[in-house]
């Protein structure tokens, strides 16, 4: 789930319940996780220093947590992506007909 988040963060600074509708609405709701993992992993990965969130104050409605990918983000998804390339190459070589 990290990676798919960095992944998001890449594109723009997004709020966890945004990173939820995005993650449901890019991957035709296959992927469709629950708030409650979601914002777990949101702050691991603050923790780690892979993102940075911000509180920000919205016209009618709670404060939001906005994230944004880290420069130590960056080379992570970099890192993940080709990592899963890897993955997907090796899995097709066995499923492939």
């Amino acid at each position: 789930m990290g990676l798919l988040l960095l992944g998001l963060l890449a594109r723009r600074e997004m709020y966890g319940y945004e990173l939820v509708g995005e993650l449901r609405r890019q991957t035709d709701a296959v992927v469709d996780l629950p708030e409650g993992t979601v914002y777990p992993a949101l702050r691991r990965l603050e923790r780690q220093g892979l993102i940075a969130g911000r509180w920000a104050d919205v016209a009618d409605a709670p404060r939001r947590r906005y994230y944004r990918l880290t420069r130590d983000g960056e080379r992570a998804l970099a890192v993940g992506r080709r990592s899963w390339r890897r993955f997907v190459t090796a899995t097709d070589a066995i499923l492939r007909p």
